[in-house]
């Protein structure tokens, strides 16, 4: 992203997008039971309350009755169908890594594979967005957990922790190649999450050989354990790698949330909240998805920036929008155009 004298200026800044990841599938209902909701009732009310707050664009997971995260499809369209006549202008975006158990015989044999995930895309009704993680990548969500960060919860739990230390989120090109054609065809946007600027080079090689061509509307995920770290100079050389016609967004993990996307309300960027990410205002002092949504809003509005809307977060994140060449994504994108045979120098779009 280029960054001009005046980019800096809240008026000549994009609407800030709050996404918010208010259902926290990692945790227990005992971990924070003031903010984790367990009946379908209570996990819609979630979403109205945090749009409510500020926050457009929901991030979806679902628990089931005992409040075990559920990997059932039919429970995943219930929801989706629910918030839609909740909260019709919110953006549904439902996390891409799920797999979800088929109901039916043979479930536990099936659920892992790709085939099981790509029902993603048969969604019903379908959701605004799917997120989308490029190559296989590990995902210790405990790399970057400071003392007392889980004090109180199931992640004390020697055993529970060390199932989400060796975690790796799958998402080879078998997989993402397939997956990211049949978001196309279902006409449902994938939300690119990306954990360093590796990943988000395949993106561009895949816009470039049109393999992707729409909008790109990505996180940059600063989790540690495979992922980016906190250095904000990584942060910051990833917002300068992306393209001016992206939509960024920046992604944390606990105490860190909050200064990380400070920094990226001052650059324009977009941020995301939530139980999911951080469940800490400051060190022993817990925080609620819509809490840490309305600290989002004061601190746009402390520096005159908008906080956007639905329809405002709609028209950011270009959902409807599909491009039907590789040069048409690279234009809409802002990047250079690829290389035509034997030409020299830097590739550049001619202009009349």
């Amino acid at each position: 992203m280029h960054f001009l004298d005046d980019s800096l200026l809240p008026e000549n800044q994009e609407k800030l997008v709050i996404q918010v990841a208010p259902y926290g599938p990692q945790w227990l209902p005992g971990d924070f039971p003031e903010d984790i909701p367990v009946s379908m009732q209570e996990q819609v009310q979630k979403a109205v309350d945090c749009y409510n707050a500020g926050a457009s664009v929901l991030h979806l997971h679902c628990r089931e009755a005992d409040g075990q995260g559920s990997k059932r499809i039919s429970m995943f369209n219930e929801m989706v169908d629910r918030i839609r006549t909740a909260c019709p202008d919110m953006l549904i975006q439902v996390g891409g890594s799920i797999s979800f158990a088929p109901e039916g015989e043979g479930a536990e044999a099936k659920w892992l594979s790709d085939d099981t995930r790509h029902m993603l895309a048969d969604l019903s009704p379908k959701p605004d967005q799917v997120t989308i993680a490029i190559n296989t990548t590990q995902m210790n969500i405990t790399e970057l957990m400071m003392d007392g960060d889980v004090d109180g919860t199931i992640l004390e739990n020697p055993a529970y922790a060390f199932a989400y230390r060796d975690m790796y989120l799958e998402s080879g090109p078998k997989f993402y190649l397939e997956h990211l054609k049949r978001l196309r065809d279902a006409q449902i946007q994938p939300h690119f999450m990306l954990a360093h600027i590796a990943q988000f080079e395949t993106v561009e090689r895949l816009i470039r050989k049109g393999e992707y061509m729409g909008p790109l509307i990505l996180n940059y995920v600063a989790i540690g354990g495979g992922a980016s770290g906190t250095h904000p100079a990584d942060l910051i050389e990833f917002a300068r790698r992306v393209p001016d016609g992206a939509v960024l967004t920046i992604e944390s993990i606990m105490r860190n949330v909050i200064p990380f996307n400070t920094i990226a309300i001052a650059l324009g960027l977009h941020v995301r909240v939530g139980i999911e990410d951080n469940i800490w205002r400051r060190k022993g002092e817990r925080m609620t998805s819509v809490q840490q949504i309305e600290q989002m809003v004061r601190i746009s509005e402390e520096i005159g920036r908008d906080v956007a809307g639905g329809a405002d977060a709609k028209r950011i994140y270009q959902i409807g929008n599909w491009y039907q060449s590789a040069d048409e994504t690279l234009r809409k994108l802002g990047m250079p155009p690829n290389r035509r045979t034997g030409q020299r120098g830097n590739p550049m779009w001619e202009y009349a």
